[in-house]
């Protein structure tokens, strides 16, 4: 297969979806500006997929991920608007959010979307971690300018920002997603 366009340009999920894959594909980074549209994560990250393989064209396949952090006191909100339920709250307005609830719960969710190209049905690669969310411990910046929930989800004792890199690599919700992708990359080579 030729080189997979990564519609992103957040360098660190480019490193990790690097790492993660190997040496299974190359992964090029393509900035596109795709709308944000509503829904649930399967359906947020079937269109984003769809609209970057339009405007990438005849660029070859693209890859979308969607990243969501479902709260299950809350049934599964904050869910995809993740981004901006942080950018409104931040990390510790998050944490406020449960606080008349017991459970802490929540599952850290990644939808990467694959295409082929224009007019190519989507196909999904789904990871979940189940975690919990705590106060913030470990270092707020995900990429330059970019504070990520990391800090706030905890797996296994850890937040995932206290976590070392390749650690994290291991269990992490992308990584889930990326095992998925990668084996149907296998199965399917060109």
């Amino acid at each position: 297969m030729q080189a997979i366009n990564f519609i992103t340009g957040n360098e660190n999920k480019l490193i990790e979806v690097r790492a993660i894959l190997g040496d299974t594909v190359t992964v090029n980074s393509k900035a596109v500006d795709v709308p944000e549209i509503q829904g649930t994560s399967e359906e947020i990250a079937i269109e984003k997929c769809r609209r970057a393989a339009d405007e990438v064209q005849v660029g070859g396949p693209v890859l979308t991920e969607d990243t969501a952090l479902e709260f299950h006191a809350l049934k599964g909100l904050p869910g995809p608007y993740i981004k901006w339920f942080l950018q409104a709250l931040g990390l510790d307005g998050l944490n406020k959010m449960l606080d008349p609830y017991e459970d802490r719960s929540a599952e850290a969710v990644c939808t990467f979307a694959f295409s082929h190209g224009p007019g190519e049905q989507p196909i999904l690669f789904q990871g979940r971690t189940l975690g919990k969310i705590v106060a913030a411990r470990g270092p707020t910046k995900f990429a330059v300018d970019c504070i990520g929930w990391d800090p706030i989800f905890e797996y296994e004792g850890q937040t995932y920002a206290e976590m070392d890199k390749t650690e994290k690599n291991k269990i992490s919700h992308r990584f889930k997603a990326l095992m998925k992708l990668k084996e149907w990359l296998a199965e399917n080579k060109e």
